[in-house]
């Protein structure tokens, strides 16, 4: 097959996709058509429309974009099929309905931000971090009727720095994932469209427990200081920088607030404190993990305020050190 009788249609949303579209232009590979989400109401009322980064991008190098409210809309779904695409290729988009992933006589294949089985879900990059994983990936797999289970047709591993946070892994997986899409392309031509694949149980191991990455709520993201202090950290760089950790910080007056937590480090201090208590030694700030283990925390944000060092915070916040971080949230989810 040549690589101008492939007619691609490309469906994500976020920034996060855009590097792979973008490599499919920058590549020559025809992009019939785009499917994006509906622009999103942004502004105090709500008036203003905001396109998502995937529509700018085809806007900009004149590709037509679709936007249904509804995948499963008749005028969408005959709109859809006017393009007369042989393949549909996703990156970060909503789950599709069978007459739309099963439309293209090759197929479609999802572009995953994990080593699929592994972490199946809408949040596969935070929870590689939150977990402590050494080691993630990107995955292309075909699509069927159930979330992120489809035959696997490659995989690339990207390894995690036990410094690195979500934005660090993040772009690393953007870049590999166009890079993947297109070795995935690559062998779609050498074979006619008929790509190999395998299905995911022959990837997983005896004894091997799966992992998820669900979406993740604001609730997610309370700090619990019960768990262990390498745990939190992770947590924290799990989502940092956004949606970003936080706790509810309780002054000597019981007044309290919201604390984002961006940056903090597991220290060799152990204080014979309960775990949320904020200790003050010199210029640097702690909060105590479980056992008394200390964090150093390095960046934060009160509610309401910019981002700051711990630093400034203390300079600040001269009676902090009779406060203490709570955990608040009903339930925490874990994996």
């Amino acid at each position: 097959m040549e690589k101008k009788d492939l007619r691609i249609v490309f469906m994500g949303t976020p920034e996060f996709a855009v590097e792979t579209l973008k490599a499919l232009v920058e590549n020559d590979y025809h992009v019939v058509a785009v499917v994006t989400q509906p622009d999103k109401p942004v502004g105090r009322h709500g008036s203003v429309l905001q396109p998502s980064a995937v529509k700018q991008y085809a806007v900009e190098h004149g590709i037509p974009v679709l936007q249904p409210v509804k995948m499963k809309d008749p005028a969408f779904v005959e709109t859809l099929r006017s393009f007369h695409a042989n393949l549909q290729v996703v990156v970060a988009f909503r789950m599709l309905p069978e007459v739309v992933w099963d439309m293209p006589e090759y197929g479609t294949f999802n572009v995953h931000a994990a080593l699929l089985p592994q972490y199946r879900g809408a949040a596969p990059i935070n929870w590689a971090v939150i977990n402590g994983e050494t080691q993630t990936g990107v995955t292309t797999f075909f699509l069927d009727k159930n979330i992120d289970t489809g035959r696997v047709i490659m995989q690339k591993p990207f390894d995690i720095p036990d410094t690195a946070d979500v934005e660090y892994v993040y772009d690393g997986l953007m870049h590999l994932g166009a890079e993947i899409c297109l070795d995935t392309l690559e062998r779609l031509l050498v074979a006619d469209g008929h790509l190999e694949s395998i299905p995911q149980e022959q990837l997983i191991t005896a004894g091997q427990v799966l992992r998820h990455a669900p979406k993740i709520f604001k609730e997610t993201c309370d700090i619990d200081w019960n768990l262990p202090a390498k745990q939190i950290y992770d947590f924290i760089r799990g989502l940092c920088p956004v949606p970003s950790a936080w706790t509810t910080l309780c002054d000597s007056t019981g007044r309290q607030t919201t604390l984002k937590v961006f940056k903090a480090m597991v220290s060799d201090i152990v204080r014979p404190v309960d775990p949320g208590t904020v200790v003050v030694e010199g210029k640097k700030l702690y909060i105590a993990a479980r056992t008394g283990k200390l964090l150093r925390i390095d960046e934060l944000q009160l509610a309401g305020k910019k981002r700051m060092t711990a630093m400034d915070f203390l300079n600040g916040n001269k009676n902090i050190t009779e406060a203490r971080c709570i955990h608040t949230s009903s339930e925490t989810e874990t994996v």
